[in-house]
C-alpha cells in the first residue's frame, strides 16, 4: 500500500499556484455531480396537465429579418391543436424582407386569427421590446405566449405550455431548448447550450429556484406583465428575456421551467457571427448577476486540469484527477443534452465537449471585460446595470 501511494503522489510539487487550479478542477468535478443532480430532480417533477383548462391565448412574434428556415419556424405555431388563440407578427420596419414571409404565413393559414403589425414606435434601445410592446395594444386576450422566430415548436405545444397558469399563483411559464444545427459552427454552438448553458441554468435552478426566463419561450399574463411596468420597464435592457422571468419573481410570482422542451434553429453565417451572439450572450449572464458570472470560472474543468497536468509535469496523481474531470464532464453533458434535452446534435457531437469548454472560457473573458455590443447590425454600450446605449463604431 505504501509502494502504491508513493508511486501515485510522486513527483507532484504544488506551488500555490497549482493548489489554486487543483481546487477549481475539484469545484468543476462538483458542480458536474450537482448539475445531473438537479437534472434528474427537475425532469423528474410531475406536470399534471388540468382537463379542460385551455384558456385563450395571443402570441406575439417579434420579427426582425430572415433567420434560417423562418417560414417553417413560423408555421408551426399556427398548427397548434388549441382551439382559441391569436397571432401577431410585428414589424418595426417597412422594408424588413420577414414580412414577405408573414404574408405567405396569412395566406396559407386563413382561418386562423392572425395579424401583421407595421410600426416604426421605438420606446427604448432595445428594438425587440419595442416590437413586443407595438403588439401588445393588439393582443386580445389575458395570456400571452412570447417565443423569438428562430423557434420551432409541436402541434401541442400551447396544451402543454399553458397548463401550470392553472394555479393563480404562477406568473411566467418558461422553456428549454434543442437546438437544430447545420455546419460545424453551428453544432459547436449546439454542443455548447445543450452540454453546458442548460447545466448551469438547472444548477441556478436547484439553488435559488427559477428566477429568470428565456427567450424560447415566454408565457406571462397581462396582468403580470402591467405588475412590472410593462414592456416600457425592460425597452433598454439586453436581458430582456431574464428580466420578464427575473421581476415578476421579485413581485411574488412564481416562474416554472416547463418539461415541454422547444427548437431553436440556429442561423450562424460565420464564426464571428456565433462568436458575436455568444458573447452577447455571457453578457447577458453578467449583467444579471456578476457574482454568479465569476462563479463560473469554476466550471471549466477540462481546462483548469489540463493546464494543472502541464504545471506539474503530468504526474500520475494529476493525471488521475485530469482523467476523472473529464470523465465526469463528458458524463453530465450526455446526461443532460442526451438523455434529458434529447439533443440530436449532442448525442451526435458529444466528443466535441472539450473543444466547446476552450472556446467557452475565451468567451466567458470576452463577455467579463468587453462592454460593447454588435446587435442586428447596431453597435451599443453596456451599462453595468445591463442597460443598453448606441454606440457610433469608428470602424463602421
Amino acid at each position: 500500500m505504501e509502494i502504491f501511494a508513493s508511486a501515485f503522489f510522486t513527483n507532484i510539487n504544488l506551488t500555490v499556484i497549482n493548489v489554486l487550479i487543483l481546487i477549481l478542477c475539484l469545484a468543476a468535478t462538483l458542480f458536474y455531480c450537482y448539475s445531473i443532480y438537479s437534472a434528474i430532480v427537475t425532469f423528474g417533477e410531475s406536470h399534471l396537465s388540468t382537463p379542460n383548462f385551455y384558456p385563450p391565448i395571443t402570441i406575439l412574434k417579434p420579427i426582425c429579418g430572415l433567420d434560417r428556415d423562418i417560414y417553417e419556424n413560423l408555421a408551426t405555431f399556427c398548427r397548434q391543436e388549441y382551439s382559441t388563440y391569436q397571432i401577431i407578427f410585428s414589424v418595426l420596419s417597412p422594408q424588413d424582407p420577414g414580412i414577405h414571409v408573414v404574408k405567405q404565413i396569412i395566406r396559407d393559414f386563413p382561418r386562423l386569427d392572425i395579424h401583421l403589425i407595421i410600426c416604426e414606435r421605438i420606446i427604448g434601445t432595445n428594438l425587440k421590446v419595442s416590437n413586443l410592446a407595438n403588439a401588445l395594444s393588439f393582443a386580445k386576450y389575458e395570456i400571452l405566449v412570447i417565443a423569438d422566430s428562430d423557434i420551432r415548436v409541436g402541434e401541442d405545444y400551447l396544451q402543454r405550455v399553458v397548463q401550470p397558469l392553472h394555479n393563480n399563483k404562477v406568473g411566467v411559464v418558461t422553456c428549454l431548448f434543442r437546438s437544430v444545427a447545420q455546419g460545424w459552427v453551428e453544432i459547436l454552438e449546439a454542443i455548447g447550450t445543450a452540454c453546458y448553458i442548460h447545466a448551469t441554468s438547472l444548477a441556478g435552478k436547484q439553488l435559488e429556484g427559477m428566477k429568470c426566463a428565456f427567450g424560447s419561450t415566454i408565457v406571462i399574463r397581462k396582468e403580470v406583465l402591467k405588475a412590472i411596468g410593462g414592456f416600457e420597464a425592460i425597452a433598454d435592457d439586453l436581458a430582456d428575456d431574464f428580466q420578464l422571468g427575473y421581476l415578476p419573481a421579485q413581485a411574488g410570482y412564481k416562474v416554472v421551467l416547463s418539461d415541454y422542451i422547444v427548437e431553436h434553429v440556429l442561423s450562424a453565417n460565420t464564426v464571428v457571427d456565433s462568436i458575436n451572439r455568444q458573447i452577447r450572450w455571457s453578457q447577458c449572464v453578467r449583467v444579471t448577476g456578476f457574482w454568479s458570472y465569476l462563479g463560473l470560472i469554476f466550471t471549466y474543468g477540462n481546462v483548469t486540469s489540463l493546464v494543472l497536468s502541464v504545471f506539474t509535469k503530468w504526474s500520475f496523481f494529476i493525471c488521475f484527477t485530469l482523467v476523472i474531470t473529464w470523465v465526469m464532464r463528458l458524463i453530465m453533458g450526455w446526461f443532460i443534452g442526451v438523455n434529458f434535452l434529447k439533443d440530436s446534435t449532442a448525442r451526435k457531437y458529444i466528443w466535441l465537449v472539450p473543444l466547446w469548454d476552450f472556446l467557452s472560457l475565451i468567451i466567458w473573458c470576452c463577455g467579463l471585460f468587453s462592454n460593447t455590443i454588435k446587435w442586428h447590425g447596431r453597435y451599443f454600450k453596456l451599462s453595468k446595470y445591463g442597460k443598453l446605449f448606441p454606440y457610433h463604431c469608428k470602424n463602421t
